[in-house]
């Protein structure tokens, strides 16, 4: 069993990585879902203020700050190779760290990027408009799983 200091960093781990899937579980059950059904100008007008809210402190230390820890804990558990819950700590980690935060540095930020360049009020931005919530909404699903995963493996480690 995981014990001492790091027993603590892996009962943050969970905490960490369960806010962040109760984040992305809440966009992808009714947040983009409410965004979708506006007039394509006024969602996306949303969720450009969304997208620029998001990297404000308190989310971004939530989200950047569990990778960081995720992070911590694989190297940790590399290190000291504990008899039990080795396998449960280097999944979950994998799990945050490339299906949540890698995924949304590929999929999610280059969307939200190219909707921020486009004006909401514009043709193109209506077309596009569709194709991103569709798109967005996919890839915030996995997101969402992975990062439940990466909690519920961490959680498997203490046990």
């Amino acid at each position: 069993m995981v014990d001492g200091p790091y027993f603590l960093l892996v009962v943050l781990g969970v905490l960490g990585t369960g806010l962040v899937a109760g984040v992305f579980c809440g966009f992808s059950t009714f947040v983009m879902r409410g965004l979708a059904d506006l007039p394509p100008a006024q969602g996306v007008a949303a969720m450009n203020a969304i997208n620029v809210s998001a990297l404000r402190p308190p989310f971004m230390a939530l989200f950047a700050g569990s990778a960081v820890l995720c992070a911590v804990i694989a190297v940790v558990t590399f290190v000291l190779w504990p008899d039990e819950g080795t396998v449960e700590l280097l999944l979950g980690s994998a799990l945050y760290l490339f299906g949540s935060f890698g995924l949304t540095l590929v999929a999610n930020v280059p969307r939200n990027d190219a909707l921020l360049k486009l004006d909401p009020g514009t043709p193109e931005a209506a077309a596009y408009w569709p194709t991103y919530v569709r798109e967005w909404t996919t890839w915030n699903h996995v997101r969402t799983a992975a990062s439940a995963a990466a909690a519920l493996s961490y959680l498997l480690a203490l046990t």
